[in-house]
């Protein structure tokens, strides 16, 4: 009697099981629809040009499903940056670095491709509209504490934990601020030979900084005296 009722249960608890998974799937893929809706209107639109209604028909959803996730349209913004900041970190951490200097060098290429592109550009329309909105600024800066302290981590895998702090966040500190002005730089048609030239220099810097510089060469051979004429 007692297996015949744990059977008669137990599917109704799979059954509702399903369904609430089923309900979380479909909240999650509605606000993946709004997020990425958000960030293509920054990238094309810019912050002024964008509304909540050409989100909602790019995402191709009610404002009633908009205003059921995200009350305000700044708490959408910043919720599509961070959207789009997790995307991208998750892209990088899947990525395997070579072993040795390389490894140091092509992380650092790594970051200038997550602060260049789409995330530089939209992060760009948030921080010049956020000047002037005050709601906007306060839930932006939670957003860009988290990018930072994410790089910082990203950066200890790098280079070891045995470096020394102050000095590793004091070169991830130059390191941003060099990728977001290279990026605005980008972004008003600077020069990308000289973009590329400055992030050389930068690389080479950071590996000197933390490898030394590279061993001295064999001494050259003492020169051939000259034969005295016979």
């Amino acid at each position: 009697m007692y297996m015949r009722a744990f059977l008669h249960v137990k599917p109704r608890r799979s059954k509702m099981a399903a369904a609430h998974r089923t309900q979380q799937e479909r909240s999650s893929q509605t606000r993946a629809l709004l997020l990425d809706a958000t960030v293509d209107c920054l990238v094309e639109l810019g912050y002024a040009n964008t509304t909540v209604a050409e989100i909602c028909q790019r995402a191709g959803l009610s404002r009633g499903a908009q205003q059921h996730h995200f009350t305000t349209k700044a708490e959408l913004m910043t919720s599509a940056l961070e959207h789009l900041f997790t995307r991208l970190a998750d892209r990088i951490l899947a990525t395997e670095l070579p072993a040795g200097p390389g490894r140091l060098e092509r992380g650092i290429d790594l970051l200038w491709e997550t602060y260049s592109g789409t995330m530089s550009t939209a992060a760009v329309e948030l921080w010049v509209a956020a000047r002037t909105d005050d709601e906007l600024r306060r839930r932006l800066l939670p957003v860009d504490r988290a990018l930072g302290h994410a790089t910082l981590e990203f950066y200890r895998q790098l280079v070891g934990r045995d470096v020394d702090q102050e000095e590793l966040e004091t070169v991830l500190l130059l390191t941003v601020n060099l990728f977001r002005g290279l990026a605005l730089d980008a972004m008003i048609g600077g020069d990308p030979a000289r973009r590329a030239a400055l992030l050389s220099e930068w690389k080479a810097l950071v590996l000197d900084r933390r490898l030394g510089p590279p061993p001295p060469g064999p001494n050259p051979p003492p020169p051939t005296p000259a034969s005295s004429p016979e």
